[in-house]
């Protein structure tokens, strides 16, 4: 089995590229100097050449305030691109896992998202990823959609590396108390990814830690796992005026996945927990 992964420099794509080095896998990462995803001739060729049984793409474009300006940008890479790769792996029988966001959500739903829930997208990023999501549903029958929420792992690209900077730099953080979904590790995408492809299971599935929390809750769990001591001030979502609308809440089920997969996926506290003793976040 030969595995090909997009966005290698990515906190996803360095996850799994970490473990299947460790594990022994036959894998080809790419970061997007070697092979932008836009670049359909590129992409066929790598793919073509390499003959990859598994394409895990994790490259993205995850700006989600610059995707109110750049939309065209982010629906080049989050959409278009996703579609040719779907196209790509058609022809050269290559299975497709592709990762979405809690985000094509609106917030208004008063209880867990399920898969079964009908999506409508706030901003231009969600829109491009939901976009990028039809495709791959249009375009094939075997693969892998995964709708992952507030990821967080080794690197820079995610909610606590900028805490981390905020506290450094700040006595008192003010932080939302009104927005929540599920912090999900990239471990835990790593992990329930590879026992799906054992079990053969296909479409499109939620994949988070257990539980839910707010930003304000995660924030506060963090820095006293890491005995960081600051005041945390409780703010509400609209005094950041940020360009795009976020959903409020996101939280969606891992109930269909833990179900198919006949495992217990950890509460985001006790992921948090361990990602902090383990990798030193």
């Amino acid at each position: 089995m030969k595995y090909l992964i997009f966005g290698k420099n990515g906190q996803l794509g360095s996850e799994f590229s970490q473990y299947f080095e460790k594990n022994g896998y036959k894998y080809l990462s790419l970061s997007r100097n070697e092979c932008d995803i836009t670049n359909f001739q590129l992409v066929e060729k790598i793919i073509k050449d390499y003959k990859p049984d598994i394409v895990i793409n994790c490259s993205a474009y995850n700006l989600v305030d610059k995707a109110e300006e750049e939309f065209k940008e982010a629906l080049e890479i989050n959409g278009f691109a996703i579609k040719n790769l779907g196209l790509i792996c058609h022809e050269y029988k290559s299975f497709l896992i592709h990762y979405s966001t809690d985000y094509v959500f609106d917030g208004t739903k008063q209880d867990f998202y399920t898969e079964d829930d009908t999506p409508n997208p706030l901003s231009m990023y969600a829109k491009s990823k939901y976009i990028g999501e039809k495709f791959i549903k249009e375009i094939l029958d075997n693969y892998l959609i995964f709708r992952v929420s507030w990821v967080y792992g080794k690197g820079k690209q995610n909610f606590l590396y900028k805490l981390n900077q905020w506290a450094a730099a700040n006595n008192i953080l003010k932080i939302a108390v009104d927005e929540f979904s599920v912090p999900t590790s990239t471990r835990t995408i790593v992990d329930i990814t590879l026992k799906a492809l054992k079990q053969g299971l296909i479409g499109l599935y939620h994949l988070t830690n257990s539980g839910y929390a707010s930003r304000y809750e995660w924030s506060k769990e963090y820095l006293k796992l890491k005995g960081i001591n600051k005041l945390i001030y409780p703010a509400y979502q609209s005094d950041f005026n940020l360009p795009a609308k976020r959903p409020k809440w996101s939280a969606m089920s891992n109930q269909k996945i833990s179900k198919a997969l006949g495992v217990e996926i950890p509460m985001w506290n006790e992921e948090l927990k361990f990602m902090i003793e383990e990798n030193d976040l």
